[in-house]
């Protein structure tokens, strides 16, 4: 089976805290791109067809644009998803090489998701909104689903995401490391409901899987190695997974070779068998994991979401986009308020101002 998507993590630095990520956390350096040339290279032997460039935050690297474009020359499908801070002053120079862009929301009220992401990026969130449209690009909304969250997916549908014609993706927050918590039934059947409408992309296999506790190593779904590349900043192959990390092999430029490699081969064989792959619901890589899993009721429960999202991003979309410029239909939102502590989030006092490297 050929890999058909590498998660290239440009960098570990991140200009927000998320309470539900720790990536922000590690130190980082940022990725060269003459080793990403090398890797582009190699991915396209092994049969990539799609090049995530993720992080931290993408938008830090200065070269990302240049990242981008190496990507689409080699013939990739490109995605990238950001908090917006970067995007106004980067959105230019990134104009038609990202095909599927996605800005990161937690609440239309502007102080909760400022206290999600421990930074005040509301208001850049919304002018990338603005700007992203009036350059013809067409960014999905990534909304994290969890218990505390929900009661506002109606209204990001109904304000931001719908009347600009733009795709809400939900992402049902997964548990990592001593991050996140099971989502509560109420919470599966309100993404249901919702996943319904026009506009609104959810895979509910993730439900099902959830329902059913999760990958089971004496019988795992998950083919996280056979279907997704992951790539360091530190230019090492992470196996079997970036959030398992159990090894990480230094590429220097022989990624084909060490692909086809009797380690590479061994994880691929243990791939969800290991004990800490117990109960996991990591999105990432149970998307393309289901995708090439046609003997399983996972492929097939996906099937129809993604056609529709393949259907309103590639041919709906694409129709509006090339009637031009589009000016945002975005509501006025309430004011900051006081932003209360407790449960992780962040105070008002920790909030940050502006973009740093972290």
């Amino acid at each position: 089976m050929k890999p058909v998507l590498c998660n290239y993590y440009v960098t570990y630095r991140c200009n927000a805290a998320c309470g539900f990520c720790d990536i922000w956390q590690q130190p980082s350096p940022l990725i060269d791109l003459g080793d990403a040339a090398r890797n582009l290279d190699d991915l396209r032997r092994l049969g990539v067809r799609i090049i995530d460039f993720t992080g931290g935050e993408p938008l830090l690297h200065p070269q990302i644009g240049d990242l981008l474009a190496m990507a689409k020359a080699r013939g990739f499908l490109t995605t990238l998803t950001s908090n917006g801070l970067l995007y106004p002053k980067r959105a230019e120079s990134l104009r038609g090489l990202v095909d599927l862009l996605h800005f990161s929301i937690d609440s239309p009220v502007p102080h909760e998701h400022d206290a999600s992401r421990g930074v005040k990026c509301f208001g850049k969130l919304m002018e990338s909104v603005e700007v992203a449209l009036a350059l013809g690009e067409r960014p999905d909304l990534l909304f994290t689903v969890t218990n505390d969250n929900v009661h506002h997916l109606e209204r990001v549908y109904e304000t931001i995401s719908r009347p600009n014609g733009l795709i809400l993706i939900l992402n049902p927050l997964f548990e990592y490391n001593t991050l996140g918590a099971g989502l509560s039934d109420e919470v599966m059947e309100r993404m249901a409901a919702l996943a319904r409408k026009p506009y609104v992309y959810l895979n509910p296999a993730f439900l099902t899987l959830r329902q059913r506790g999760g990958n089971d190593p004496d019988a795992p779904v998950c083919k996280a190695v056979s279907t997704s590349v992951v790539i360091s900043p530190f230019d090492e192959l992470v196996l079997p997974c970036y959030h398992a990390g159990m090894e990480k092999l230094p590429i220097e430029g022989r990624l084909y070779d060490l692909w086809h490699g009797e380690r590479v081969a061994w994880h691929r064989e243990m791939e969800g068998r290991h004990e800490a792959c117990r109960g996991c619901t990591i999105n990432c890589y149970f998307e393309p994991s289901f995708a090439v899993s046609p003997g399983t009721g996972y492929f097939w429960e996906s099937l129809p979401s993604k056609a529709r999202y393949t259907w309103t991003k590639f041919v709906v979309q694409r129709l509006s986009a090339r009637l031009g410029p589009k000016a945002a239909d975005l509501p006025d939102f309430e004011q900051p308020e006081p932003v209360p502590s407790g449960d992780g989030a962040a105070t008002a006092s920790d909030l940050i101002e502006l973009p740093v490297l972290r």
